[in-house]
C-alpha cells in the first residue's frame, strides 16, 4: 500500500486476488466506487486497485468491501504468494495431464477396455474434476453469486455435467457392469441398454484450460518486475563525510546536505551538486546519451549514474523518493496501473454464447419430455448439448497458438509477454524509436581519421592518439585505442603523461610531445599559434552530423582529426523500412543532442525527430502522440526508456538494454538487432490471426454440433470424435507458426 495525504485526499493501492477475467475487475471496481468519497480503478492485468479517498474510509473498509464481493485484497502482494500461484497452476496442469491421458485411451480405444476399466477411468477422472478443475468451479460459483455467467461457468457446468452423468450411469444405469463396453451407434437414441460415459470430456477439458491459465499467471507475475529493476539501480550505500571521517552508510541514512565521496567506478548514490573534483560520468542509463558527461564543481549529477574516472565530492540535494530515479519509477508504476484491463475475445463471445447454450439445453430437455416422454433420452440430449458446447477446442485455441508462437519467437530471440500483446500489435500505427543502443550500437567507435600535412598518414595520427590515451577508461579513449589495436598496432607506455580534465591529454611518445583533445587545447599545448583551416572545416562538418571530433598533434602543429561516433546498427535502416511496410510511422525519440539526432534520422530516413528530452519527458512525448490519436509502439533499451515503454500501447525492449527497460516492456528482443522488432510485430500479428482462426473454428464446431445434440443425433463416440477433430484442427493450425521465418538481411 502507498498512501499520500494531500489536504483531505489519500491514495491507496491494493493487491487484488481471485480475479479470473476483466468482468471480475469491473465488479470489484464497481463495489469500491460505491463507498462514499472513493474513486477507484481496478487493473486486471496487474491485479491491483488504485483508490483516491476523500472521506473517512480506511484501508480495512476497502479490504472488507473487496472480500465481500468474493475476492481477496491486501495492502501488498507478496512475491512469494505470486510464485505460489504460478507453481500451483503448474502442478495442477502436470498432474491432471498425467491422469487424463489414460482416461482418454480407455474411453476412445475399444481394445483398451478390459474388465473394470470404467471404474479406473472414473477414479482418475474424479481426481481431475475434484482437485485439478477446482479453480474453474470456484470461479463459476463466485460468478453465480453475482448473477453472471462466463467461460468459467460453461467450463465448470460442462465438466460437472459430463462427470455427474457418467457417475449416474456407472452407479445406477448399468454402465458399471464388468462386461460393459462403450456403444458404437451413430445415433443417440434410447435402446434400453446402459447409457454411455463422458469421462474423457470431464478429464481432458481442465488440462487444456489449465495450460492457458498457467501461461497467463506467469506473464502477469512479471508486471511488477520493472519497479524492482529500477530499485536495483540505486546505490545501496554511500561514503559520507562526517567531520574528519568518511563513513559508509546505508542510502536510507543519507540526508540532504550530506557530502558524498564518489570514487572512480562507483555509482552516484543521490542527486546532487559537485563540490570538488572532475570526472566523466556515464549518464546513458538515464539520458540515453552515449558520450559521457564531463562534470566539475557546481555541475549537477543524478543518482544511479556511474562515475568513470575521477574522484568527486558531491553535496546531496535530493534523496529517497525525491530523486530522479524514484520519479522515473513512479512514472513506470503509473503507466502500468493506467493500462486498461484486458478483455479477452473468448470472454466477450461467452457473454452471449454461454446463456444461449443453457437456454438451448433447457429447451431441449423440455421438448424431449413433452414430445416423447422418455426421461433418459431427454436428459441425454440436454446433457449432450452442454457437453458438445463445452469449449474443448476453445480451451486449446489461445494457449496452443501462444505456446507455438512464443516458442518460435524464442528461437528467433523474441520474447512475447502474454495474450494482450498480440492485440496491441494489430492496432499500432506509430513506432517510437530510441537512438542510443536501439538504432545505434550504443558504443563509441572511430569512423574516420583525417590528416592534411603531406608527410602525415592517418595510421600515424591514430596510433599516436591511441598511445596517449592508453590506460584511460574514458569511452572515447577506449574507442581510439580499440581502433588502433584492431589495425595491428602495439601501444607502448607513454612518458610525462599529463591530463587536463574535459579538454585533453598529452604525453611524450618516442621523444616527441603528442597532444590529444579539443583542437584549441591541442594547439596551445603544442605551442601552435592557430588551428588549421582543415581542422576547422572538419569540426563544422562533424558538428552538423553530431559526431565527436578529437584533434591530435605533434611537432608543434595540429595534424589530424579523429572522428568518433555511435554508429547505426547494420540492419537499422532495413528495419525502419520494415516498419513502414507494416503500416507504421517511425519517430525518433532521444535524449541526445539535436544535431546528432537529426544526423541519424537523415541516415535512417526518419522525418519526425524529438530530441534532447529527459527520461520523464519521454513518457510525456508518448502520451502526446497518443493524445493525437496514434496507437504507439516504442522500442528502447535504457532506464530512460522504461516509463515510455510502460506507457506505450506496445513496449519493445532491446535485449542488451537494462533490466528496467526489459521488465517494463511487452516484447523483449534477446538479440540486439532492430530487425528483430520487425519480426516481433510480424510474428505477433500472425499469432493473433491464428488465434482468431482457432476461435472461429472452435465456435463454428459448437454451433454446428449443438443442433445435432439437441435433436438426439449425437452419439457420445461421435461427439468425442468430433471434439477430438476440432482439437486436432486447432493444434495443427497453431503448429503452422513453426514455419514462420525471420526477415532476410539485405
Amino acid at each position: 500500500m502507498t498512501a499520500t495525504d494531500q489536504s483531505t485526499t489519500s491514495v491507496v493501492d491494493l493487491a487484488i486476488s481471485g480475479m479470473t477475467c476483466s468482468s471480475c475487475a469491473a465488479r470489484v471496481e464497481k463495489k469500491l466506487n460505491r463507498l462514499p468519497g472513493v474513486t477507484a480503478t481496478v487493473n486486471f492485468a496487474t491485479e491491483t486497485a488504485h483508490a483516491s479517498i476523500s472521506s473517512d474510509v480506511g484501508l480495512e473498509q476497502l479490504i472488507a468491501t473487496v472480500e465481500k464481493a468474493g475476492y481477496g485484497a491486501s495492502a501488498k502482494r507478496d512475491e512469494v504468494d505470486a510464485e505460489a500461484e504460478v507453481a500451483d497452476l503448474r502442478r495442477r496442469f502436470i498432474i491432471s495431464a498425467a491422469l487424463a491421458v489414460p482416461v482418454a485411451v480407455l474411453l476412445m480405444v475399444p481394445g483398451a477396455q478390459f474388465i473394470g476399466w470404467q471404474w479406473i477411468a472414473f477414479a482418475l477422472t474424479t481426481l481431475v474434476v475434484g482437485w485439478a478443475a477446482w479453480p474453474f468451479h470456484h470461479a463459476a460459483a463466485l460468478n453465480a453469486r453475482h448473477g453472471v455467467a462466463t467461460m468459467d461457468t460453461l467450463v465448470s457446468v460442462g465438466i460437472l455435467a459430463a462427470y455427474l452423468w457418467s457417475a449416474w450411469a456407472l452407479f445406477f444405469g448399468g454402465a458399471g457392469a464388468a462386461d460393459y463396453r462403450m456403444s458404437h451407434g451413430l445415433f443417440n437414441t434410447s435402446t434400453g441398454g446402459p447409457p454411455d460415459l463422458y469421462l474423457e470430456v470431464a478429464a481432458a477439458v481442465p488440462v487444456f484450460l489449465l495450460a492457458g491459465r498457467w501461461f497467463e499467471a506467469r506473464a502477469k507475475r512479471r508486471s511488477s518486475s520493472a519497479l524492482r529493476a529500477l530499485a536495483d539501480l540505486a546505490a545501496p550505500n554511500a561514503t559520507v563525510q562526517r567531520g574528519d571521517e568518511q563513513v559508509l552508510l546505508p542510502i536510507a541514512q543519507v540526508v540532504v546536505g550530506d557530502q558524498i565521496i564518489v570514487r572512480p567506478g562507483e555509482r552516484i548514490a543521490t542527486d546532487g551538486v559537485v563540490l570538488s573534483g572532475h570526472s566523466a560520468v556515464d549518464t546513458s542509463m538515464l539520458t540515453g546519451e552515449s558520450i559521457p558527461t564531463e562534470v566539475g564543481p557546481h555541475d549537477e549529477v543524478t543518482g544511479a549514474t556511474v562515475n568513470l574516472d575521477g574522484l568527486l565530492r558531491i553535496e546531496a540535494t535530493r534523496v529517497g523518493a525525491d530523486t530522479r530515479l524514484a520519479h522515473i519509477a513512479r512514472l513506470v508504476s503509473d503507466a502500468q496501473a493506467g493500462k486498461a484491463p484486458i478483455q479477452r475475445l473468448a470472454d466477450r463471445i461467452s457473454a452471449i454464447f454461454v446463456p444461449i447454450v443453457f437456454l438451448i439445453s433447457a429447451v431441449t430437455l423440455a421438448a424431449w419430455l413433452i414430445g416423447s416422454g422418455d426421461v433418459e433420452a431427454a436428459f441425454t440430449a440436454a446433457v449432450a448439448v452442454l457437453i458438445i458446447a463445452c469449449p474443448c477446442a476453445l480451451g486449446l485455441a489461445t494457449p496452443t497458438a501462444l505456446l507455438v508462437g512464443t516458442g518460435r519467437g524464442a528461437q528467433m530471440g523474441i520474447l512475447i509477454r502474454g495474450p494482450q500483446v498480440l492485440e496491441d500489435t494489430r492496432r499500432v500505427t506509430t513506432i517510437v524509436l530510441d537512438k542510443t543502443g536501439t538504432i545505434t550500437t550504443g558504443h563509441m567507435s572511430v569512423i574516420d581519421v583525417s590528416v592534411w600535412l603531406d608527410d602525415d598518414v592517418a595510421e600515424d595520427a591514430l596510433l599516436r592518439a591511441a598511445q596517449v590515451e592508453a590506460g584511460s577508461e574514458h569511452p572515447i579513449a577506449r574507442a581510439i585505442c580499440a581502433a588502433a589495436t584492431d589495425s595491428g598496432a602495439v601501444l607502448g607506455e607513454p612518458s610525462d603523461f599529463k591530463s587536463d580534465r574535459g579538454r585533453g591529454a598529452q604525453a611524450v611518445i618516442d621523444g616527441q610531445l603528442v597532444a590529444v583533445g579539443r583542437p584549441e587545447w591541442v594547439a596551445t599545448a603544442l605551442g601552435a599559434d592557430y588551428v588549421p583551416q582543415e581542422a576547422e572545416e572538419l569540426l563544422m562538418r562533424g558538428k552538423d552530423h553530431g559526431d565527436t571530433m578529437v584533434a591530435v598533434g605533434w611537432g608543434g602543429a595540429v595534424r589530424g582529426i579523429v572522428t568518433v561516433a555511435d554508429t547505426p546498427r547494420p540492419t537499422s535502416a532495413q528495419a525502419i523500412d520494415g516498419f513502414r511496410a507494416l503500416g507504421l510511422t517511425p519517430v525518433l525519440l532521444t535524449g541526445d543532442r539535436a544535431n546528432t539526432a537529426e544526423a541519424i534520422a537523415t541516415q535512417m530516413g526518419i522525418t519526425t525527430v524529438i530530441s534532447q528530452v529527459f527520461p520523464e519527458q519521454k513518457a510525456q512525448a508518448v502520451q502526446a502522440l497518443q493524445d493525437e490519436g496514434a496507437v504507439v509502439a516504442m522500442v528502447g533499451d535504457g532506464v530512460n526508456d522504461a516509463a515510455g515503454l510502460a506507457l506505450a500501447d506496445l513496449g519493445i525492449a532491446m535485449g542488451g538494454g537494462t533490466a528496467a527497460a526489459t521488465e517494463a516492456s511487452d516484447i523483449t528482443l534477446v538479440r540486439d538487432d532492430l530487425l528483430a522488432a520487425v519480426d516481433a510485430l510480424r510474428l505477433s500479428r500472425r499469432t493473433l490471426g491464428i488465434i482468431k482462426g482457432n476461435l472461429f473454428w472452435a465456435f463454428a464446431y459448437n454451433v454446428a454440433m449443438i443442433p445435432l445434440a439437441a435433436v438426439g443425433l449425437l452419439n457420445p463416440l461421435l461427439a468425442g470424435a468430433a471434439m477430438a477433430f476440432s482439437s486436432v484442427f486447432v493444434v495443427a493450425n497453431s503448429l503452422r507458426l513453426r514455419s514462420f521465418r525471420p526477415t532476410a538481411v539485405r
